[in-house]
């Protein structure tokens, strides 16, 4: 595992900042930044993709696509993590086409697809900060918001949640957002 940049701890859950390869990461799943096709794509998207191998892309061909704002679940093929569960964000449009709520819902979506499912651990992307173009900063206090919310009001079988930054920029956000909040 990637040593955290930072963690904070919401009841029984660890919520952790991270710099890294989320590919690469040992957890129960992985969240993936996925289109609506579902079938890869670049980014965060492809490279889960690539390292599950061919048969992540042979059982998404199985789900129908998924809506934006919502996720599905998916086993991890050859990933450390057993499972992906691919949550499609939201084009950036400007913040007048509920890119907000669309966005947040792709992180409760997630959590309660983790929680049915029964896991222990998750990895979170900066879901539609890359080609879709969501403001980072704001994402990140989505993000972060979101899931704090969520384990505080419904604690679960939840013990550690990864936001699991590609760049130290993206985590600096992610901090932002941890002291905004009042976690740190």
């Amino acid at each position: 595992m990637v040593a955290p940049v930072l963690a904070a701890e919401i009841g029984p859950t660890q919520l952790e900042i991270c710099v890294g390869d989320i590919t690469a990461l040992d957890v129960d799943a992985i969240v993936n930044a996925a289109n609506t096709t579902l079938l890869g794509g670049g980014g965060v998207d492809g490279a889960i993709h690539r390292a599950a191998g061919p048969e992540l892309l042979a059982e998404c061909k199985t789900l129908g696509g998924c809506a934006t704002g919502s996720a599905k679940i998916t086993r991890g093929y050859q990933l450390k993590a057993k499972h992906v569960i691919h949550a499609v964000g939201p084009v950036w449009h400007g913040g007048a086409h509920d890119e907000d709520n669309l966005l947040a819902s792709c992180y409760s979506t997630a959590l309660r697809l983790a929680a049915d499912h029964h896991l222990t651990s998750i990895a979170f992307p900066a879901i539609s900060t890359g080609i879709y173009h969501f403001p980072p900063d704001r994402a990140a206090r989505i993000a972060v918001g979101t899931i704090a919310s969520e384990v505080a009001g419904a604690p679960g079988t939840l013990e550690q949640v990864v936001f699991c930054c590609f760049s130290p920029e993206s985590a600096r956000h992610h901090e932002a957002a941890f002291g905004d909040l009042g976690l740190v």
